[in-house]
Protein backbone atom coordinates (compact mmCIF):
# COMPACT_ATOMS: atom_id res chain seq x y z
CA UNK A 1 0.00 0.00 0.00
CA UNK A 2 1.56 3.58 -0.94
CA UNK A 3 1.72 5.85 1.48
CA UNK A 4 -0.56 8.08 -0.13
CA UNK A 5 -3.35 5.83 0.15
CA UNK A 6 -2.00 4.99 3.88
CA UNK A 7 -2.30 9.54 4.21
CA UNK A 8 -5.80 9.45 2.68
CA UNK A 9 -7.17 6.69 4.66
CA UNK A 10 -5.73 7.90 7.92
CA UNK A 11 -7.52 11.01 6.84
CA UNK A 12 -10.76 9.30 6.48
CA UNK A 13 -10.45 7.47 10.01
CA UNK A 14 -10.06 10.72 11.49
CA UNK A 15 -13.04 12.42 9.56
CA UNK A 16 -14.79 9.60 10.80
CA UNK A 17 -14.15 9.57 14.22
CA UNK A 18 -15.06 13.58 14.76
CA UNK A 19 -18.47 13.00 13.42
CA UNK A 20 -19.07 10.38 15.59
CA UNK A 21 -17.46 12.66 18.52
CA UNK A 22 -19.88 15.14 17.42
CA UNK A 23 -22.89 13.54 16.79
CA UNK A 24 -22.33 11.84 20.60
CA UNK A 25 -21.83 15.22 22.20
CA UNK A 26 -24.65 16.88 20.23
CA UNK A 27 -27.15 14.22 21.34
CA UNK A 28 -25.63 14.69 24.91
CA UNK A 29 -26.26 18.18 25.14
CA UNK A 30 -29.65 18.38 23.17
CA UNK A 31 -32.57 18.16 25.85
CA UNK A 32 -35.40 16.11 25.94
CA UNK A 33 -38.66 17.07 24.51
CA UNK A 34 -39.93 16.56 28.19
CA UNK A 35 -37.19 18.92 29.41
CA UNK A 36 -37.91 21.44 27.36
CA UNK A 37 -41.46 21.29 27.54
CA UNK A 38 -43.43 24.25 29.63
CA UNK A 39 -44.37 22.90 32.89
CA UNK A 40 -47.98 23.49 32.95
CA UNK A 41 -48.80 26.36 36.10
CA UNK A 42 -50.17 25.42 38.90
CA UNK A 43 -53.85 25.54 39.52
CA UNK A 44 -54.63 28.45 41.87
CA UNK A 45 -56.59 27.58 44.73
CA UNK A 46 -60.00 29.39 46.22
CA UNK A 47 -58.88 32.75 47.79
CA UNK A 48 -58.69 32.70 51.61
CA UNK A 49 -59.61 35.11 54.51
CA UNK A 50 -56.25 36.99 55.56
CA UNK A 51 -55.40 38.92 58.57
CA UNK A 52 -55.91 42.58 59.63
CA UNK A 53 -52.53 43.20 59.47
CA UNK A 54 -52.25 41.75 55.45
CA UNK A 55 -55.66 43.56 55.05
CA UNK A 56 -54.41 47.06 56.78
CA UNK A 57 -51.32 47.13 54.65
CA UNK A 58 -52.78 47.26 51.28
CA UNK A 59 -55.14 49.67 52.22
CA UNK A 60 -52.66 51.82 53.91
CA UNK A 61 -50.14 51.99 51.32
CA UNK A 62 -53.69 53.11 49.05
CA UNK A 63 -54.64 55.84 51.86
CA UNK A 64 -51.20 57.46 51.83
CA UNK A 65 -51.55 58.61 48.18
CA UNK A 66 -54.70 60.35 49.16
CA UNK A 67 -53.13 62.13 52.13
CA UNK A 68 -49.45 61.90 54.07
CA UNK A 69 -51.36 62.97 57.22
CA UNK A 70 -53.95 60.59 57.62
CA UNK A 71 -55.03 58.76 60.72
CA UNK A 72 -56.82 56.02 61.23
CA UNK A 73 -60.50 55.82 62.82
CA UNK A 74 -61.61 51.94 62.80
CA UNK A 75 -60.45 48.62 61.42
CA UNK A 76 -63.41 46.25 60.93
CA UNK A 77 -64.27 43.05 59.72
CA UNK A 78 -66.19 41.83 56.94
CA UNK A 79 -68.02 39.57 55.17
CA UNK A 80 -68.22 38.66 51.33
CA UNK A 81 -70.20 35.71 49.49
CA UNK A 82 -68.40 32.67 49.70
CA UNK A 83 -65.20 33.25 51.56
CA UNK A 84 -65.53 31.89 55.52
CA UNK A 85 -64.64 34.42 58.11
CA UNK A 86 -62.53 32.24 60.65
CA UNK A 87 -59.65 32.37 63.60
CA UNK A 88 -59.93 36.28 63.14
CA UNK A 89 -59.01 36.10 59.32
CA UNK A 90 -61.85 37.39 56.84
CA UNK A 91 -62.60 37.67 53.38
CA UNK A 92 -62.47 41.16 53.35
CA UNK A 93 -61.69 44.14 55.87
CA UNK A 94 -62.85 47.82 55.83
CA UNK A 95 -60.56 50.78 57.23
CA UNK A 96 -61.89 54.42 58.01
CA UNK A 97 -58.99 56.87 57.27
CA UNK A 98 -58.95 60.60 57.77
CA UNK A 99 -56.82 63.64 57.13
CA UNK A 100 -56.39 66.49 59.19
CA UNK A 101 -55.21 68.80 56.89
CA UNK A 102 -58.10 68.04 54.59
CA UNK A 103 -60.90 67.62 57.05
CA UNK A 104 -61.65 64.91 55.58
CA UNK A 105 -62.21 60.92 56.02
CA UNK A 106 -62.33 58.40 53.71
CA UNK A 107 -63.49 54.40 54.14
CA UNK A 108 -61.14 52.00 52.21
CA UNK A 109 -61.84 48.63 51.81
CA UNK A 110 -59.71 45.15 50.84
CA UNK A 111 -61.13 41.96 49.50
CA UNK A 112 -59.34 38.68 48.17
CA UNK A 113 -62.55 38.44 45.87
CA UNK A 114 -65.31 39.49 44.38
CA UNK A 115 -68.58 39.33 45.74
CA UNK A 116 -71.19 41.64 44.02
CA UNK A 117 -71.33 45.36 44.28
CA UNK A 118 -70.57 45.57 48.23
CA UNK A 119 -67.30 43.95 47.52
CA UNK A 120 -64.29 44.35 44.92
CA UNK A 121 -61.09 41.76 44.87
CA UNK A 122 -58.34 44.67 45.83
CA UNK A 123 -58.50 47.57 47.10
CA UNK A 124 -61.59 49.91 47.03
CA UNK A 125 -62.61 53.88 48.27
CA UNK A 126 -65.32 55.76 49.29
CA UNK A 127 -65.67 59.27 48.35
CA UNK A 128 -64.46 62.05 50.74
CA UNK A 129 -66.21 63.50 53.04
CA UNK A 130 -65.68 66.09 56.07
CA UNK A 131 -64.81 65.06 59.02
CA UNK A 132 -64.67 67.47 62.00
CA UNK A 133 -61.74 65.95 63.88
CA UNK A 134 -61.38 63.42 66.70
CA UNK A 135 -64.71 62.94 69.59
CA UNK A 136 -64.40 61.09 72.87
CA UNK A 137 -66.03 58.38 71.20
CA UNK A 138 -64.00 58.28 67.85
CA UNK A 139 -60.45 59.10 68.70
CA UNK A 140 -57.27 58.39 65.97
CA UNK A 141 -55.47 54.69 65.94
CA UNK A 142 -51.91 54.75 65.68
CA UNK A 143 -50.38 52.39 63.37
CA UNK A 144 -47.64 51.60 65.90
CA UNK A 145 -50.58 50.60 68.64
CA UNK A 146 -51.78 47.76 66.36
CA UNK A 147 -48.97 45.62 68.13
CA UNK A 148 -50.89 41.99 68.01
CA UNK A 149 -52.36 40.80 64.44
CA UNK A 150 -56.26 39.96 64.83
CA UNK A 151 -55.67 35.94 64.21
CA UNK A 152 -53.86 36.08 68.11
CA UNK A 153 -56.89 38.47 69.76
CA UNK A 154 -59.50 36.58 68.04
CA UNK A 155 -57.71 33.47 70.03
CA UNK A 156 -57.54 35.58 73.06
CA UNK A 157 -61.25 36.47 73.00
CA UNK A 158 -62.25 32.85 72.25
CA UNK A 159 -60.31 31.67 75.21
CA UNK A 160 -61.91 34.23 77.49
CA UNK A 161 -65.58 33.72 75.83
CA UNK A 162 -64.90 29.96 75.63
CA UNK A 163 -67.19 28.58 78.73
CA UNK A 164 -69.99 30.84 77.81
CA UNK A 165 -69.19 29.52 74.23
CA UNK A 166 -69.52 26.22 75.06
CA UNK A 167 -73.12 27.20 75.85
CA UNK A 168 -74.08 28.56 73.39
CA UNK A 169 -72.77 26.74 70.70
CA UNK A 170 -75.13 28.52 68.32
CA UNK A 171 -73.64 31.70 68.71
CA UNK A 172 -71.56 33.44 65.93
CA UNK A 173 -69.35 36.45 65.86
CA UNK A 174 -71.15 39.52 65.03
CA UNK A 175 -68.73 41.96 65.45
CA UNK A 176 -64.69 42.13 65.26
CA UNK A 177 -63.50 45.64 65.45
CA UNK A 178 -60.39 47.73 66.07
CA UNK A 179 -61.32 51.45 67.35
CA UNK A 180 -60.31 53.70 70.49
CA UNK A 181 -62.51 55.66 72.20
CA UNK A 182 -61.48 58.28 75.34
CA UNK A 183 -62.71 55.45 77.89
CA UNK A 184 -60.55 52.90 76.78
CA UNK A 185 -57.18 55.45 77.13
CA UNK A 186 -55.56 53.13 74.57
CA UNK A 187 -56.68 50.61 71.39
CA UNK A 188 -58.94 47.82 71.46
CA UNK A 189 -60.26 45.09 69.32
CA UNK A 190 -64.08 44.46 70.13
CA UNK A 191 -64.98 40.91 69.56
CA UNK A 192 -68.68 39.80 69.78
CA UNK A 193 -70.84 37.00 69.91
CA UNK A 194 -74.39 37.20 69.57
CA UNK A 195 -76.15 40.78 70.27
CA UNK A 196 -76.65 42.80 73.42
CA UNK A 197 -79.56 40.83 74.68
CA UNK A 198 -77.33 37.30 74.40
CA UNK A 199 -74.48 37.61 73.76
CA UNK A 200 -70.80 37.76 74.97
CA UNK A 201 -68.16 40.73 74.28
CA UNK A 202 -64.52 41.01 74.24
CA UNK A 203 -62.43 44.17 74.42
CA UNK A 204 -59.00 42.90 73.54
CA UNK A 205 -55.53 45.59 73.84
CA UNK A 206 -54.40 46.10 70.33
CA UNK A 207 -51.31 47.11 71.75
CA UNK A 208 -50.36 44.16 74.15
CA UNK A 209 -53.37 41.35 73.34
CA UNK A 210 -54.24 40.89 76.87
CA UNK A 211 -57.74 40.96 77.96
CA UNK A 212 -59.19 44.55 78.67
CA UNK A 213 -62.48 43.70 79.94
CA UNK A 214 -65.54 41.71 78.87
CA UNK A 215 -69.67 42.13 78.89
CA UNK A 216 -71.92 39.44 79.10
CA UNK A 217 -75.31 40.16 77.43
Amino acid sequence: MSKKTVFRLGVAIVGISACILFSACSQSTKPSTEETAEKPAEPAGPPQPVTAKAAFGEMYMSARDWSKDLVILKLTQKEISGIKNEGGKAGMWEATFASPTRQEYRVYSYAVASGGEAAQKGVSMSPALAWGGPTRDVMPVQVSDMGVDSDAIYNTAAGDAAAWLKKHPDKQITSFELGNAYKFQEPVWVVTWGDEKSGYRVFVSADTGKVFNKKKG
